[in-house]
This record gives C-alpha cells, sequence and structure tokens, in this order.
C-alpha cells in the first residue's frame, strides 16, 4: 500500500486530472487504487465536478452517496476553503479532517492517492493551511505545476516550503497550460536546473477523449 498527497501550485492547474489519469493507468495494469478530496470548492454540478471525475475514472457510481464518501466537505463557493466555509455556517473541522484522510490511507489496499485543494498554502481554517494537513499526514506529495509564465516563481517557491516541513516530494508534473509562452519543454528544462535531483515530468495537453498518456505510467512507477 501507498498513499500520495496531489497537491499544486494553484487552483486550476490539473490536480484532478493528473490524479485521473495516474487512477486509469492503475487500473489498466491490475493496481488497486482509490482516491479521496477530502475539501471541495465552487461543487454546483454532481457528475461534472472534481469528486464526479474522480468517480468516473474509479469506475464507481456518481451518486450523492458515493460523492459525500470522496469528499465530505462540499462548498457551493468558488473560493478559499475557510471563507466558504465560513460564508456557509459550516466549518472545517481540522481534527476530523485528518481523521478522515487516515482512515482512508489505513483502509486502502492499493495505492492511495489523496487530493488537495487548490495550492499548497491554502487556507483549510484560521490558522492552518493544506502544508498543515500534509505536515501530519506524513505521505510523500506529487506537486503538480504548469507552463505558465509565472510557474517557476511558484513552483521553487511551493517546494521550499515543503522542504522546510520535511515532506517527501514523489515528483513534480508540469502539465502544459493552453496558449502560454513559455513551452512546456522549457519549463521542465528550467525546473530541472533549480529542482534537482527531484524527478520532473512533463504532461502534454491531451483532448478530452483521449486522456491517456505515457506520462501517467512513468509517473505511477515513482509513487
Amino acid at each position: 500500500m501507498s498513499a500520495v498527497f496531489v497537491t499544486g501550485t494553484g487552483t486550476d492547474i490539473g490536480k484532478t486530472f493528473v490524479s485521473c489519469g495516474l487512477i486509469r493507468d492503475a487500473r489498466a495494469n491490475g493496481r488497486p487504487v482509490d482516491a479521496i478530496k477530502p475539501v471541495v470548492t465552487g461543487f454546483d454540478d454532481v457528475a461534472n465536478g472534481d469528486p464526479g471525475m474522480l468517480l468516473t475514472a474509479l469506475a464507481r457510481p456518481v451518486t450523492t452517496e458515493e460523492i459525500a464518501r470522496v469528499s465530505p466537505w462540499r462548498f457551493s463557493v468558488p473560493i478559499s476553503p475557510h471563507l466558504a466555509a465560513e460564508r456557509e455556517r459550516r466549518p472545517i473541522d481540522f481534527a476530523q479532517l485528518v481523521e478522515f484522510c487516515e482512515a482512508a490511507i489505513g483502509g486502502a489496499r492499493g495505492l492511495m492517492l489523496i487530493e488537495g485543494i487548490g495550492g499548497v498554502m491554502v487556507p483549510l481554517d484560521d490558522r492552518r493551511t493544506v502544508l498543515d494537513l500534509m505536515s501530519v499526514l506524513r505521505i510523500p506529495a506529487l506537486l503538480v505545476t504548469g507552463s505558465y509564465v509565472g510557474t517557476l516563481s511558484h513552483t521553487l517557491t511551493a517546494l521550499e516550503v515543503l522542504a522546510r516541513r520535511n515532506i517527501d516530494i514523489a515528483a513534480i508534473v508540469v502539465n502544459e497550460t493552453p496558449g502560454s509562452a513559455s513551452s512546456i519543454e522549457e519549463t521542465a528544462k528550467t525546473l530541472a536546473h533549480f529542482a534537482a535531483p527531484l524527478d520532473i515530468v512533463a504532461l502534454p495537453r491531451l483532448p478530452p477523449d483521449r486522456p491517456e498518456h505515457p506520462a501517467f505510467a512513468r509517473i505511477s512507477a515513482l509513487l
């Protein structure tokens, strides 16, 4: 059994896309796999939201019950979790969040993916961030970033704060940003200069009907 925390340099960076690709790769190779995304904001579509995408990749029914199993803390407003929780008057209990994640890890038969929300430093309440959750769980992190202009600083900053908490990095995934002035190859090459000896995997933009790519097998081999 292995568990990995899928985090990112920011929101809408491709964490769910990468998680779904890893799920499909694991299933195609007969590897037991499960996934959770404990906290999600901007949730207004059962089928097309991040929890539904994870369930579809897992070949599980996209039902209200299954959504609740994957993502217990769901908020409709697309803002930071601590603000969404405040607006909806449903605070995120950090101890319960940790307990939920640890139970998922302990009950997993194979690979367990825990997908975070937003970037590394997104607040979960008035005192704790996603980084604090990772620090308590003490499992390796898979850092997803993009090829957009600015990603180099964002990625290296994320790596710095993860290193300060002694969180192991399984790999860095550079998920291609459409229309960026910087190519995915240039981004990956530059990061390699600063982030060695970490493994860096470049993932090109894939069409919705063909989401498979050899990069997912390479990432899976690192987990």
